[in-house]
């Protein structure tokens, strides 16, 4: 089968990452390859019985391919609703969609293993949507012996580069990862630890609140230094890349086994801001040596705490957000799905095999016609 795509082609990107917030869908034109025109948005949050659901699929536990299974549909129905509220706000037809790039909701991560899994029956999305849907962009990647992860440095690379300038661009979503532009020089990107997933874990046991707000609550407590440095200690920091990571080692157990139970709760809730902010930092002082700004997006953009700390950390670097580059910072991982997207159509390798480990360039996601 041949596809063809134009640069007047229109694609969905639809990200669900590892926070379990909820679905953010962007509808994107790719004028030039070097080129992104966001023409509309729309996200829905995960109702809480789905959030639980993913949650609980995180671990093992006797009928979690049934649960996986029937979870999956939910998701993919969720993900048609987002599709439909953003076609009405842009006034557009399913017809006038070449097609969706979806991500889906991963719920194991273990490339040592060989597999990556995302829930999200793309099937179903493509007969409940009437559009093409393109997704399973990470398989190809760890078949090829690499991480399938994290994808979106080519795009960062494609849209974010400078010809004179080392850039980093910083995704903090649940887990957070760099992606390192050097003029003239082989892209670089890994995973460099949790980035709100544990935040928000802890505010969610501790206070029953989804997410600390602005980084309000982590503010009003003190670092605990050898906390901190228990956690700094995690051998996977230790690693070189190529590596990724997500909820499979940093999670809320994982933190639990930490501490001793005598901490307040909220002096936990400064160090995990601390422990985001230090092991992101530390990554770009080993591998961004010549690094003169950091552009950070995902929700991380939003906790001002963090942001602040990051700042003060990094500097003398320029530390901004990518709505600085033309993106806003919760739009960037759905568009460049939807790249992925267009590059499957156009025939083109998603991944960057510097990044990855993979033995070579891949053309990456498999094909769901509506």
């Amino acid at each position: 089968m041949i596809f063809d795509c134009k640069a007047e082609d229109r694609f969905i990107g639809l990200m669900s990452g590892t926070s379990l917030d909820g679905v953010d869908a962007v509808l994107v034109q790719f004028p030039a390859p070097q080129q992104v025109r966001v023409l509309g948005r729309a996200s829905l949050p995960y109702p809480v019985p789905l959030r639980q659901a993913l949650l609980r699929l995180q671990e093992n536990h006797a009928g979690e391919l049934h649960q996986a299974a029937c979870v999956g549909k939910q998701l993919a129905t969720l993900y048609a609703e987002v599709v439909e509220q953003l076609l009405g706000t842009c006034q557009l037809s399913p017809s006038a969609i070449k097609a969706i790039a979806c991500h889906g909701q991963t719920i194991r991560h273990a490339p040592e293993h060989g597999y990556t899994l995302q829930i999200g029956n793309p099937a179903r999305l493509a007969e409940l949507s009437g559009i093409d849907v393109v997704a399973d962009f990470r398989s190809r990647d760890i078949a090829a012996g690499g991480q399938g992860a994290p994808l979106v440095p080519a795009f960062h690379a494609a849209v974010f580069a400078h010809p004179q300038q080392q850039r980093v661009v910083a995704n903090i979503g649940g887990i957070a990862n760099i992606s390192i532009l050097s003029p003239n020089d082989t892209v670089l990107g890994f995973d460099t630890g949790p980035g709100n997933m544990l935040l928000d874990a802890w505010i969610q046991q501790q206070r029953g609140l989804a997410w600390d707000e602005r980084g309000q609550w982590a503010s009003q407590g003190q670092v605990l230094p050898d906390v901190l440095h228990r956690l700094l200690a995690e051998p996977y920091f230790s690693l070189p890349p190529p590596k990724s990571t997500g909820r499979d080692l940093f999670s809320l157990a994982w933190l639990q086994s930490m501490l001793s139970g005598t901490e307040s709760a909220v002096d936990v809730q400064a160090t995990l801001l601390a422990f985001t902010v230090e092991s992101l930092s530390q990554a770009i002082e080993r591998h961004a040596t010549e690094s003169e700004a950091v552009f950070v997006c995902g929700g991380g953009a939003y906790n001002h705490a963090l942001m602040a700390a990051l700042q003060q950390r990094l500097a003398p670097r320029f530390i901004s957000t990518t709505a600085t580059l033309g993106i806003p910072e919760m739009d960037v991982e759905a568009v460049a799905f939807a790249w992925l997207g267009q590059a499957f159509f156009a025939g083109h390798a998603g991944n960057l095999p510097a990044v990855t480990g993979a033995r070579g360039p891949r053309r990456l996601g498999a094909y769901y016609p509506a």
